[in-house]
């Protein structure tokens, strides 16, 4: 193999790691947002107020495309070693497989938004709870990025 190869395979991982990272954070805060609005249209017609905290659960899945950016720099910096030429494989898949499961966890934080925007907009109570069930389905996608950065040095 080409010895310039490599390098270029290793970022195509962190390129992968980024991508699906990326497809879960768009398909999680599609799907709070649209139960966001949703909320929203139900107190306006109640005549209640719109809580603008609503936008803490459509924004929080963008959180995983920060971590699968965050394995594509690591992975870059992988790519200048000289242990390069055989790390590839292995680096291809933790970023498929990581950016997989780091998507994963953006589109169910999407689903648990969802489901907070909706019992918030019409109860206005337990913000508290619901951000913390946000929270442990973040730490899915964090676990995943330190846990491919140990097992990759």
């Amino acid at each position: 193999m080409d010895a310039s190869l490599a390098p270029a395979l290793i970022k195509l991982g962190g390129a992968a790691a980024l991508g699906f990272a990326a497809i879960g954070s768009a398909l999680g805060t599609g799907t709070a947002g649209m139960a966001g609005i949703g909320a929203w249209k139900k107190c306006y017609a109640q005549n209640k107020p719109a809580p603008f905290i609503l936008l803490v659960f459509i924004g929080a899945p963008l959180s995983q495309t920060i971590y699968g950016l965050l394995l594509l720099l690591a992975f870059n910096k992988m790519a200048l070693l000289e242990s390069a030429g055989v790390m590839w494989p292995a680096v291809i898949g933790a970023g498929i497989i990581g950016g997989i499961a780091m998507g994963m966890s953006a589109w169910y934080q999407g689903k648990v938004g969802a489901a907070g925007s909706d019992a918030l907009g019409e109860t206005g109570q337990g913000f508290g709870n619901y951000l913390t069930t946000l929270g442990i389905v973040e730490t899915v996608a964090l676990f995943v990025m330190i846990f491919i950065q140990m097992a990759l040095k």
